[in-house]
C-alpha cells in the first residue's frame, strides 16, 4: 500500500505561509505529521530572527522535536509548500522523517529571486541513498501562487 498525501495538511502548510507572508517573511510553511496529529506547524522566520538556516523545515523540525521530546522523527510525513532546499533535505533525512511532500519545485524559488542551489530532492536521494519517501507537485498550483502573493507584498527580501 501506497502513501496517499492528505490536502489538510498541505492546506495548513499554506496557510502559515502566508500568515508568515503577512508578518514580513518569505514564501514558505511546513507542517509535519505523525499518525495523523499534527506535531509542528511552521513558516520561514529567517527575516525576523537573522538566522538564514531557519527555513520553514528547518523550524518544523526543530519544533517537532521539541514537541515529541525526541530528534527521531521516524514515522512522520512533512508537507512543505516548496521542494526542500539541500539544507532542508538533509535536515529531514538526519531526523528520519519517513516521506516529504511538496508543491511548488526548487525552480520556482528560483524564479521568485530566491538563491536555490538548483538540486532536486529526488537528485539528492539518488546521491546519497537515503530511503525517504518523496511525492512532488502536490497541490502545485496553490502552492506556486504563494509566490505570487509574496511578489505582491511591499518591502519583501528574498536571500
Amino acid at each position: 500500500m501506497s502513501f496517499i498525501p492528505e490536502e489538510r495538511y498541505m492546506r495548513l502548510a499554506i496557510e502559515k505561509c502566508r500568515k508568515g507572508i503577512k508578518n514580513g517573511q518569505s514564501p514558505f510553511g511546513a507542517c509535519i505529521v505523525k499518525d495523523g496529529q499534527v506535531i509542528a506547524l511552521e513558516h520561514n522566520v529567517v527575516w525576523d530572527t537573522t538566522d538564514i538556516t531557519a527555513h520553514a523545515e528547518v523550524t518544523a523540525i526543530r519544533a517537532a522535536c521539541r514537541n515529541i521530546d525526541d530528534i527521531d522523527l521516524n514515522g512522520t510525513v512533512i508537507y512543505s509548500t516548496t521542494e526542500p532546499c539541500p539544507m532542508c533535505f538533509s535536515a529531514s533525512h538526519w531526523a528520519r522523517i519517513g516521506t516529504i511532500v511538496y508543491g511548488a519545485s526548487i525552480a520556482d524559488a528560483a524564479k521568485a529571486g530566491f538563491n536555490e542551489l538548483q538540486v532536486s530532492n529526488q537528485d539528492l536521494k539518488r546521491i546519497g541513498g537515503t530511503g525517504v519517501t518523496i511525492i512532488p507537485d502536490f497541490m502545485r498550483d496553490e502552492c506556486v501562487k504563494l509566490f505570487d502573493e509574496w511578489l505582491a507584498q511591499p518591502g519583501k527580501k528574498s536571500y
